[in-house]
């Protein structure tokens, strides 16, 4: 197939999708496929080219995203449809993540111009983005979540509801950006006026302790489920991407039971909010022994460390195989929903 890898972006994660891309592009081309490279702030990446634009690893700190944007913007307006890179492709994968190329806008213009992709549509891919949103349809579904509030809220009212700690986090970002585990009243604020430089939604939400687990779905099953352990507090943005700072086990170390119970409620995460193709749902293990679902991912990170890959790896498919999958579904799911349907 002909594959456009849409990579880059203006989002606090570009980063991560450069180094996802790094990691597909080889991949794909080692499947048979014929690659090219898009970022969506400059454009094609030339093959001669894609060795020093695509990120070998990520930093320990997001990158400032304000004029990326502006640039991102136009590209998006006057520049994508018309690329016979992406125009002409059998396939796009979004080797994005977070901002437009996660929230549904990439999703609608790909619709728009009737070239299949990876993930999921526009309004499931913005409803899981948006915390608040995918929470209560967790609730409604009788899927364990920590109970929340949304901004604006004051420290008096999120330790009565809430209790301390509480994390303070953007309402629609992902990798942990712009999140703060608040222990004290007084550190209250600053961690709600540092949620926003993110996000127009900030959200509070209780704290909950004990073991980090994650469940890859693929093709609507759910693979293995696995634990992270983090040398930092919580699985920040610095030990999800540097190789060292954390370690994941999979599979877990789990009863056979609590296991399948994961699965069972990832599986069920992702079809609540009607996800396509693939997806990543995180959780806590309480020490008593409960699921809490944190969030679920519609383009989780495929980078040298991410942990879909080792879900998949755990259950008999390498990483090739994966990104192969992950391309067929996308084609076969347009074959059956566009069939007819002229290009633009």
């Amino acid at each position: 197939m002909k594959v456009a890898v849409l990579t880059g972006g203006a989002s606090a994660e570009r980063d991560v999708a450069l180094a996802s891309a790094r990691q597909v592009v080889p991949a794909l081309r080692s499947k048979g496929h014929h690659v090219v490279v898009v970022d969506t702030v400059t454009g094609h990446v030339t093959e001669s080219k894609e060795a020093d634009h695509l990120l070998g690893k990520v930093g320990a700190t997001w990158p400032s995203v304000a004029e990326l944007q502006g640039r991102e913007r136009t590209f998006f307006l006057m520049t994508l449809g018309s690329l016979p890179e992406v125009r002409d492709a059998d396939v796009v994968f979004l080797a994005l993540h977070g901002g437009r190329g996660e929230d549904g806008t990439i999703q609608t213009i790909l619709d728009t111009l009737g070239v299949p992709y990876t993930g999921s549509g526009p309004i499931a891919s913005g409803i899981a983005m948006d915390k608040d949103v995918s929470k209560r349809l967790f609730r409604d579904a009788d899927i364990p979540t920590a109970a929340w509030l949304m901004a604006p809220v004051t420290a008096g009212e999120a330790g009565k509801h809430l209790g301390w700690p509480v994390v303070v986090k953007p309402s629609k970002q992902g990798s942990t950006v712009g999140l703060t585990v608040v222990k004290r009243w007084e550190d209250f604020e600053r961690a709600i006026w540092y949620a926003a430089e993110f996000d127009d939604e900030g959200m509070v939400e209780a704290f909950v302790p004990g073991r980090e687990l994650t469940v890859g779905i693929l093709d609507d099953q759910a693979l293995a489920v696995g634990e992270i352990i983090p040398r930092h507090e919580i699985f920040d943005y610095e030990c999800k991407y540097t190789p060292g700072m954390s370690e994941e086990i999979f599979p877990a170390d789990l009863s056979p039971e609590l296991a399948a119970e994961c699965q069972r409620l990832g599986l069920l995460a992702h079809r609540i909010l009607k996800l396509g193709g693939y997806s990543r749902v995180d959780f806590r293990l309480t020490p008593a022994g409960r699921l809490f679902c944190l969030e679920v991912n519609t383009l989780p990170g495929l980078t040298a460390t991410s942990l879909l890959p080792q879900s998949a790896r755990a259950a008999g498919i390498d990483f090739a195989d994966l990104c192969d999958r992950i391309c067929r579904t996308a084609s076969e799911r347009s074959g059956r929903n566009n069939q007819g349907t002229p290009r633009v």
